[in-house]
């Protein structure tokens, strides 16, 4: 990768991660509206909440936050591949 593409890069695949991160988190919200009683996930500190909640909740969050981002990323990268015919490293 040239430099100049490099520096091309490192700007939208910055711009697309925060994009994907505040589609995660409302991908999230909206999961954890249809499997809860709640409307927001516990806190961890929440100490009224139990263990399994927080936990699942967790682990949910993690889940779809590493989804979202690897499918961003993916998507970044095919696009970059497709405009300038080389892999982004």
């Amino acid at each position: 990768m040239s430099a100049v593409s490099k520096a091309m890069y490192k700007p939208m695949s910055l711009a697309t991660s925060v994009l994907g991160g505040i589609a995660a988190g409302a991908v999230f919200g909206q999961i954890w509206k249809r499997i809860s009683d709640d409307e927001s996930a516990p806190d961890p500190k929440d100490l009224e909440r139990t263990n399994t909640e927080v936990l699942v909740a967790a682990a949910l969050q993690g889940l779809v936050f590493g989804l979202v981002k690897a499918a961003v990323d993916r998507a970044g990268a095919r696009g970059y591949r497709a405009v300038t015919h080389e892999n982004p490293e």
